[in-house]
């Protein structure tokens, strides 16, 4: 099986993580991952594109790690369906490699938009002004996967979409939930020093010294200045059949407009997160949500640990790595593959036909 080689990794670690991967997957086969940049233009976003192909692979330097790619091969058959991906904030495509390739293994095609203003390589418009234009930006993906010749063969009547953090706010959004500036700029008001970092972001954190004070009355102006409008933002996609969101930012959502998602919503939560407190954000989704799925909580995992592969710390500022770098004792080999697995085998029931025998109909 093709793996993902982070360059500070084991190479038995990553076996074994990508072959827990694999068979936590019903039904997937080894398969070579293709890969697709489509530039950006006035209308789209630069557009990442995963399948599954027969050609060869070569070991490619992706940002932190190589990876087994074959550039701008030819798609082969795979199981006819999309899977959407919105990456987090100053986020882009190669840390979700390691679910990107169980996917392709599975048999599906998968979209990663590089969100404007809000990325590894542009990052000036991050919170809500990102995640009142990501959904939009999900839907012209689609709209560019639909126009492109090579991915013909593909049905996207019924398409996955997974999101971690601001991508987790996306998936919120895409499942039909209903948010507000206003109501950001409310929790951030009522819960501003226990949420800090979910409201100003990596701007500045709390140190416990005299700064403090200031810090916090800096940060309710600036809020209240910029995040006024209670106008509610929706989005709808038909073309959007099953959602899971990872980390998500969810403060800001009307818990009622979440309380019957339009599609099967499944969540992934990590107990230890330090960036976006799950009884702020998650726990107030599934609180709200009774059909919702909580797919896989991780009781010691932190914010990065949908990062796969993860960004070496040595890359992140030192704020970047108190909030994103795996806590002492987190096991992410055996994390990363339970909930890789996990979220494949959610698209796999939700978006593929079923065989008389139980299983997911591949389809060619």
């Amino acid at each position: 099986m093709p793996l993902v080689r982070v360059l500070s990794s084991s190479p038995r670690a990553l076996a074994a993580l990508a072959l827990a991967a694999l068979l936590g997957a019903p039904g997937a086969s080894a398969r070579s991952m293709g890969v697709a940049v489509l530039p950006a233009t006035a209308s789209a976003a630069e557009l990442t594109l995963f399948y599954p192909t027969d050609a060869p692979t070569q070991l490619l330097r992706r940002g932190a790690a190589e990876l087994p790619l074959a550039p701008d091969a030819p798609p082969g058959a795979g199981n006819g369906r999309l899977i959407a991906i919105s990456h987090g904030s100053g986020g882009g495509p190669w840390g979700y490699a390691t679910l990107a390739q169980a996917l392709v293994d599975a048999g599906f095609t998968v979209a990663l938009p590089l969100h404007a203003g809000d990325n590894w390589r542009d990052n000036a418009h991050p919170g809500p002004d990102s995640w009142a234009q990501r959904p939009a930006e999900i839907s012209a993906a689609l709209d560019r996967v639909a126009a492109d010749p090579r991915f013909a063969a593909l049905r996207l009547d019924r398409v996955g979409a997974f999101g971690m953090s601001a991508g987790g706010h996306t998936m919120l959004s895409l499942a039909g939930g209903a948010w507000s500036p206003a109501r950001f700029q409310a929790h951030c008001e009522q819960h501003l020093r226990e949420d800090f970092h979910s409201c100003v972001g990596l701007a500045t954190s709390l140190r416990g010294d005299g700064w403090d004070g200031l810090k916090l009355w800096v940060a309710r102006r600036v809020l209240a200045w910029r995040f006024s409008d209670a106008t509610p933002r929706v989005h709808d996609d038909a073309r959007i059949a099953a959602v899971v969101a990872g980390v998500p930012f969810a403060a800001d959502f009307d818990p009622a407009s979440l309380a019957r998602p339009r599609v099967p919503l499944a969540l992934i939560t990590a107990d230890a997160d330090r960036w976006l407190l799950p009884r702020f954000h998650s726990d107030r989704v599934l609180a709200a949500c009774a059909s919702c799925e909580l797919l896989v909580r991780l009781p010691d995992g932190g914010h990065g640990a949908l990062l796969a592969p993860a960004p070496p710390p040595e890359a992140l500022g030192e704020l970047e790595r108190t909030l994103i770098v795996d806590p002492p004792g987190f096991d992410r080999e055996a994390a990363v593959a339970r909930w890789v697995a996990a979220t494949v085998a959610f698209f796999q029931r939700q978006l593929l036909p079923v065989e008389p025998g139980g299983g997911a109909a591949p389809r060619r």
